[in-house]
C-alpha cells in the first residue's frame, strides 16, 4: 500500500454493507477522511492513515478533532509496504478509537488497537460503537 487512496479503496471493498462518503480535507481542516453510514447505527467517521514509521503523522487540526470528538470516530491505520521486495509483503490494517491518537503519535506498534487485519471485526466495531 503506497497511498492513502489505496487504504480508502480497501475500506470500501471490505465493508460493502456500509455506505461511505469521502470528505475533501481542504474544506474543513481536521475532519476525518470518511463518513460511514448504516441503518443500524447512523453516521460515524474514520480517519485514514498510513504508517511508514513508528509514529503516525497527524496535522494539529486532526489531533484536536480526535481529542474533542471521541464518540463514533475512528482511525484506520494501514502499515505501508516498503520499497523493493518488502513492498510485496502483506501489510497490516489496524482500527483504533479516536482516543488512541496520542499513542499513535508516539508509536503505533505499542498502541492497543480495536481490531487487526480482520475486516469482519472492523465492520462489527464500526457498526456497534455506542452513540453516547
Amino acid at each position: 500500500m503506497k497511498k492513502e487512496s489505496d487504504l480508502w479503496k480497501l475500506l470500501k471493498k471490505n465493508t460493502p454493507e456500509i455506505t461511505w462518503t469521502r470528505v475533501e480535507s481542504w474544506a474543513s481542516p481536521g475532519v476525518p477522511d470518511c463518513i460511514g453510514y448504516h441503518d443500524s447505527c447512523g453516521l460515524f467517521m474514520v480517519e485514514l492513515k498510513l504508517a511508514r514509521a513508528p509514529k503516525v503523522v497527524f496535522s494539529p487540526h486532526q489531533i484536536l478533532w480526535h481529542q474533542t470528538h471521541q464518540k463514533r470516530n475512528f482511525i484506520l491505520v494501514g502499515q505501508a509496504g516498503g520499497a523493493g521486495p518488502s513492498a510485496r509483503k502483506p501489510f497490516k490494517v489496524k482500527l483504533y478509537q479516536s482516543s488512541a491518537i496520542l499513542g499513535l503519535l508516539a508509536d503505533h506498534r505499542e498502541t492497543p488497537c480495536l481490531a487487526l487485519d480482520d475486516w469482519s471485526d472492523i465492520t462489527r466495531l464500526l457498526l456497534d460503537a455506542p452513540l453516547a
